[in-house]
């Protein structure tokens, strides 16, 4: 069942055949007119041609299925206005659901992968340069965070969402004493918006653009890490690459060598379509004044919608297919300094020289090595002493110039997974941490996975409801029997 403007504007019709029946404003004859009207209606829109998506183009199919204007009387005390923000907002309510579920098959694939990954050693980057190692999973944890943040603004902006028009008639409500409160239950939102004027005129622009913010931060994410991914295919030894085949890469028509990442660029391109889809909802919205349609399409909001989840199933592809390759990982880990800092938190931790001289011990190191083609691993211990006296004797005169650290302990402050063992920081790289974030998110997602399902189940049985409630109106009338 398409869940469309034809589908809402019809659940609208019967939500108000049924409360105003309730609330006296329609005789039962008329009620029954109007629902067999209905029926008719609804079972035309099974030829797309018929599945009209506005108040003034669904009305004429009333009145004809009807055979008379009268079926009209259900239209008193409303307006395209607020049926149109109806239907709006219960279109969006579906799509949230939608980008929910696809951002947590996301998430679940990233923790899937940590788990797998915890013991990965890999090189850190910022400003694009390697910085300290640290491990795969608490790289990919940390992917994880964003995208939670994401999930969570969803949920919260659902609760913002679900508020029902109906009633707010054209932006000031109405003289005819209509049952909000039983319309929004119905339609299975939490209660009425508010304000009437919010309700048709200012939400209409607002929530679409908080919907689409939330899209382009996910896309922004997805975008980052495809980056970094696309960076290794740069490097002449790669440490992490997609598998070949599948549609994951092709070979250059020109290069035998080459495997291009194709599935890589074009998710990127997904993700950048995303962006650019969510300022246009923006730009739509800006400058204009409030009861303009400018920023009001469902069209544009279902496009963003259906390309962030289409974004998000091919990066769920991307994350199938890598293949981390841990050898290599490790290599580049040691054709870099990025144990440096270690040096110089060491010297300061264990022998109370002050880190930024440390910093300079370690720096004069790395200068050095560079200099001459040596890696962290065979450092010789000797030209550690000397840097060390060098550089303290110039910055500290009259503190010993005799290097504290061992060879033994210079040669593990080099040791990528040493390192990282000793991290000690909530939050860090080490082990036990990572285990921890694993298992804490782990559980904090299975709650917002619960939290889709309920959201969605609570809207199918208010329509469930709605059309049990509707039924009665179009039954074939049961004769009394004289006793």
């Amino acid at each position: 069942m398409v869940r469309d403007e034809f589908y809402w504007l019809s659940q609208i019709n019967k939500a108000t055949i049924i409360a105003n029946s309730a609330g006296g404003l329609l005789k039962p004859e008329l009620a029954r007119t109007a629902a067999l009207a209905l029926k008719t209606v609804i079972e035309s829109g099974s030829e797309a041609a018929n599945r009209v998506k506005r108040v003034i183009d669904f009305e004429p199919k009333l009145i004809a299925a009807a055979g008379s204007s009268e079926v009209t009387e259900i239209h008193i005390g409303r307006s395209s206005q607020d049926m149109h923000s109806t239907f709006r907002v219960a279109i969006m309510r579906d799509e949230v659901i939608g980008v929910a579920r696809s951002l947590e098959a996301v998430i679940d694939r990233l923790l899937e992968m940590a788990r797998a990954h915890q013991d990965t050693v890999m090189p850190s980057y910022t400003n694009g340069v390697a910085a300290q190692p640290t491990t795969f999973a608490h790289y990919l944890l940390g992917y994880v965070e964003g995208f939670k943040r994401d999930r969570v603004r969803l949920s919260q902006f659902f609760s913002r969402l679900n508020y029902c028009p109906m009633g707010a008639c054209v932006l000031n409500g109405t003289g005819w004493p209509l049952n909000r409160k039983l319309m929004a239950k119905l339609l299975g939102f939490h209660a009425p918006i508010r304000n009437a004027f919010d309700a048709t005129q200012i939400s209409m622009v607002d929530l679409p653009v908080e919907f689409a913010q939330i899209q382009a931060s996910i896309a922004l994410h997805i975008g980052e890490m495809i980056a970094d991914i696309m960076v290794q295919y740069a490097q002449p030894r790669p440490w992490i690459l997609l598998s070949e085949g599948n549609g994951n890469t092709y070979v250059s028509s020109a290069m035998p060598q080459k495997r291009n990442p194709g599935l890589l660029i074009s998710c990127r391109g997904n993700a950048s379509d995303v962006v650019s889809e969510a300022a246009l909802v923006v730009t739509r919205a800006h400058n204009v004044p409030s009861g303009m349609i400018d920023g009001k399409s469902v069209k544009v909001n279902a496009a963003l919608a259906q390309e962030s989840i289409k974004t998000m199933e091919r990066f769920v592809k991307i994350l199938n297919a890598l293949v981390v390759n841990k050898d290599r990982a490790l290599e580049e880990l040691s054709l870099d300094w990025t144990a440096s800092q270690e040096i110089a938190d060491r010297l300061m931790s264990e022998y109370g020289l002050p880190f930024r001289v440390g910093h300079h011990v370690a720096s004069g190191m790395v200068s050095f090595a560079r200099a001459n083609g040596i890696l962290p691993l065979t450092f010789p211990y000797t030209e550690m002493k000397r840097i060390y006296a060098e550089t303290v004797q110039k910055e500290m005169p009259g503190f010993s110039t005799e290097c504290p650290m061992s060879e033994e302990e210079f040669k593990a402050s080099l040791d990528p997974r040493q390192i990282i063992a000793r991290r000690k920081t909530e939050g860090s790289a080490n082990p036990e941490e990572v285990a921890k974030m694993i298992a804490e998110l782990t559980s904090e997602m299975a709650i917002l996975k619960e939290d889709t399902m309920m959201k969605a189940a609570k809207i199918d049985q208010a329509m469930a409801d709605l059309d049990s409630q509707f039924e009665p109106f179009t039954a074939d009338k049961i004769e009394e029997k004289d006793e």
